[in-house]
């Protein structure tokens, strides 16, 4: 029987978290994290494997605490006006093996009271990366149209996210898939119940949405030269 991972306290310490976002009430709960967050989402991810390679072994499911699937909950503060220390989220990223960053083809569960969502594709590719989707995309439309338009993605994903205003220098502003070519991100996200996520059984239903999903990045792995 499939093991329930993820239980109503992760969100419940997450709201607690958005409520007194400061370093001295984390130091001061940083048990409740490890063990109503961190742990579960690092069980999640080892259970994840077997799923993962069975839609492709091309992708990684790394459940070490640091610098694996699991994002770190420490905001970078650096350059942002908000200075709250902590997300108050947890995010987990099963991204291509030759990725070593957020910002490559992969899959993604995100894990937010009142926010939680299935995402797959690739997130803020840098320059040239992005280019060169926007070129496959342009040269194949109807490769980007079967990878997104199939039932089994459309019936479960939408692309969307930040646009250029105008087309991209270089792209003739009348191709057909124009407004496609303006995206900065090429992700598409299905949004999920709390219920579902804590429910017996979800790491199957994850792993059938990342399938459904996996066209999308196949196509990106196509257009970036990496197998899937």
């Amino acid at each position: 029987m499939s093991t329930v991972h993820f239980k109503p306290a992760l969100f419940t310490f997450l709201k607690d978290l958005k409520a007194n976002n400061t370093r001295e009430w984390f130091q001061a709960n940083k048990a409740r994290y490890e063990q109503e967050v961190r742990e579960p989402a690092l069980a999640f991810i080892t259970d994840f494997a077997t799923h993962l390679e069975a839609i492709s072994t091309y992708f990684r499911a790394d459940p070490r605490p640091v610098g694996g699937s699991l994002f770190r909950i420490h905001r970078d503060v650096r350059f942002s006006k908000d200075k709250s220390p902590y997300k108050t989220h947890a995010g987990l990223h099963f991204r291509h093996k030759a990725g070593k960053s957020a910002h490559t083809p992969g899959f993604y569960l995100h894990l937010e009271p009142g926010g939680c969502f299935v995402g797959v594709g690739i997130w803020r590719p840098d320059g040239p990366t992005l280019r060169t989707i926007r070129e496959h995309i342009a040269e194949h439309p109807e490769a980007w149209r079967d990878a997104v338009e199939n039932p089994a993605f459309s019936e479960s994903f939408v692309v969307d996210g930040d646009r250029l205003k105008r087309p991209p220098k270089g792209f003739d502003a009348n191709h057909e898939l124009i407004e496609v070519l303006k995206l900065k991100d090429f992700t598409a996200m299905r949004r999920l119940r709390q219920r579902e996520i804590t429910s017996r059984g979800f790491i199957d239903d994850f792993a059938t949405m990342c399938r459904s999903g996996g066209s999308l990045v196949e196509l990106l792995c196509t257009a970036v030269e990496q197998p899937f």
